[in-house]
Formats: structure tokens, C-alpha cells, sequence
């Protein structure tokens, strides 16, 4: 039996993607040191998961992304797609896989079905199996198809590489920054394309710097830094490695102390809360509230906070890495690390 019989069906029933040791070093230029992007990661995709990959600018998942669509050669390790070995079987690996990049790469001389007809020439699909309209009307472009490229919209060409990523039938979508710089309408529009996608079986990988985003779409997330992974489980799992709370407390009159307990700070902000940050394996709710009981404050409202997504990035990242990702302005922080005083 050949590899591309007997390797295909060993690890498609548990992996979609299988990443061993992958490493990547750039040369340096003149004078210049060389440049490790990835430092032998090892990565696991469930097939039939919305799958995240997060990581600070630089953290090397372009690279990563670059190496499983084929267009970066990696230094070592292996990589195997829908069980087929990326080395040994290049082309059933890379059918497997369809790339929306983040880069607007259209010639804008194709109209979006001229464009999805040349793609599925590339890939080696028969005009019997080929789906252009099909496809269009999936990303809303169904009116445009005879259109010029060059006169889409932004939005309309971000919805076109989705388009181009599928003409192949792929059983895995890498979707790189999709929703960067479009708008909330645009989001909801491919969001909605890619959970229909998900739920007929096919495997999405997304990078995003929204990580709101990721916590509400992904069911595993792996973030890497520098190059290494430093993490990877569910999501559901990820944010429970943070037991850090927030208490606000909305005080019926002013406060005259602040309350005082063992691992409990407390803070009043300016409108006049009562902001108590504690870790839930030190400290209970209860005894939170005891003493706010203890300081003669009166609560008329109260209500916590628990850590979101963007919390466990920071302390996965923020020790290892020169410059975190910023907040991004349309997503204002939830979490306790994130409380404006």
C-alpha cells in the first residue's frame, strides 16, 4: 500500500494538521545575524475544528501559515495535512488546504468568476466539479461576478479571496487576519460564512488580533511566541487557567473606608464603584462581600468579572515578549487587567 493510501487514513479520523519540530531560519543579509522564525513547534488540529492561532506580531504565524499553504520551504521537522506528508505527498497536501491571505493579491483584470475559473485551473479541478457561482453566492459576490475585480470594494475583494480559497473543495480553510480592517457588517457576513462551512465538516484555522473574536468562534486555540508554542488547549480550558476575579460593587452611599481582607485589593473609582480584585482558589466570593459588610458599606448593586481571552494572552505572552499586542480600539477590554480606575 502506498503512503498516500495507508498515510492518509492513519491520522485523518484524529487530526486535521500535525506539526513536528517545525523549525524555520532565515538567512540574515550582509552583516546581519540569521533569523529563527519557528523553533521546532509541535501542533495538533483537531479535524472538524475552528481551530486559533494567536501570538503578538512576529511570533512567526505567518511563517507558519506561509509553510503549510507551501509557499515557504521550512528548515526541519514535518508537517502532515489531512494525513498526507507535506515532503512525500506535496500535491495531496496542498489540496487539502485552501488560504485566504490577509494581503489583497487580485489581478484586477479578472472578473471574480474569471478569477475562481483560473484558480480551479491551477488546482486541477474538472469544469464537471467546478462551483464558481455557487461559491460566489456563498460570499455574497453573486451580482458581481462578471464584474472587474478592480472595481470591487475592499470588503468585495477580502470576500473574493474567501471565494478563491474554495474553488478546490479543501478540507482545511486558513483564514489569515480575515476581518482586519473591514466592517462590522462585512465581519458578520464571513463569520456566518465560515461557521456554515464548519458545521459541514471542514476544518478552520484563523488567525485574528481580535481576540474577543477568537474566544466566541474558536474550540482550541494555540498561541505562540517568539517562534515556540507556548500554550495550546480549548478554549473553555484556557480561560480557566486564570482564576483571577473582579467585584464591583455600586455603593448606596458614599464610602467612608475601604475594606480590608487577605488577598483582596480594593480600589474606588471616580464615578464612585468599588472595584475588588481577589483569586478565586485564595479567596470566596463571601468573604469578598464580608468585608465589604465589615466596612459599613451598603450595596445597592454588584456584579463580577471574570478573565476573557485577552487576559490569559497577556500573562502567556506579556513575560516573554518585547511588545505585547495592543488593545485594539473597536474592542475594549472586559477583564480585570483591563479595569479603568
Amino acid at each position: 500500500m502506498s503512503d498516500e493510501q495507508s498515510g492518509g487514513k492513519g491520522h485523518m479520523a484524529d487530526a486535521a494538521i500535525t506539526i513536528k519540530a517545525l523549525r524555520k531560519t532565515y538567512r540574515g543579509g550582509k552583516g546581519q545575524p540569521e533569523k529563527q522564525a519557528l523553533k521546532g513547534i509541535d501542533l495538533v488540529v483537531p479535524q472538524g475544528s475552528v481551530f486559533g492561532l494567536l501570538g503578538p506580531n512576529g511570533a512567526g504565524k505567518s511563517t507558519l501559515i506561509n509553510i503549510l499553504a507551501g509557499l515557504v520551504v521550512k528548515t526541519s521537522g514535518s508537517v502532515s495535512i489531512w494525513g498526507f506528508d507535506q515532503d512525500r505527498n506535496p500535491r495531496q497536501s496542498r489540496a487539502a488546504i485552501g488560504v485566504m491571505p490577509q494581503e489583497l493579491n487580485l489581478d484586477p483584470f479578472f472578473s471574480p468568476r474569471g478569477a475562481l475559473e483560473v484558480q480551479a485551473g491551477l488546482y486541477g479541478v474538472p469544469k464537471s466539479d467546478r462551483r464558481s457561482d455557487e461559491i460566489l453566492d456563498l460570499v455574497g459576490l453573486g451580482d458581481k461576478a462578471e464584474a472587474y475585480a478592480r472595481t470591487l470594494s475592499g470588503g468585495m475583494r477580502r470576500r473574493l479571496l474567501l471565494a478563491k480559497a474554495l474553488v478546490h473543495h479543501p478540507k482545511i480553510l486558513v483564514l489569515d487576519e480575515p476581518t482586519a480592517g473591514v466592517d462590522i457588517e462585512l465581519r458578520q457576513m464571513l463569520w456566518a460564512n465560515v461557521r456554515k462551512l464548519n458545521e459541514q465538516g471542514m476544518t478552520i484555522i484563523l488567525t485574528t488580533h481580535y481576540l474577543e473574536e477568537a474566544q466566541e468562534m474558536c474550540d482550541e486555540i494555540a498561541i505562540i511566541n517568539h517562534g515556540e508554542k507556548i500554550a495550546q488547549d480549548s478554549t473553555a480550558n484556557l480561560l480557566g487557567r486564570m482564576d483571577s476575579r473582579t467585584m464591583v460593587i455600586v455603593p448606596d452611599s458614599p464610602i467612608q473606608t475601604l475594606p480590608k481582607a487577605e488577598n483582596v485589593s480594593a480600589v474606588q473609582r471616580e464615578n464612585g464603584d468599588l472595584v475588588l480584585q481577589y483569586h478565586s482558589n485564595q479567596t470566596t466570593a463571601e468573604q469578598v462581600l464580608e468585608a465589604v459588610r465589615q466596612a459599613g458599606i451598603r450595596i445597592q448593586d454588584v456584579r463580577t468579572e471574570e478573565a476573557d481571552l485577552e487576559d490569559v494572552f497577556l500573562a502567556l505572552t506579556s513575560s516573554r515578549a518585547d511588545d505585547p499586542m495592543p488593545d485594539t480600539p473597536d474592542q475594549p477590554h472586559r477583564g480585570m487587567h483591563r479595569v479603568k480606575l
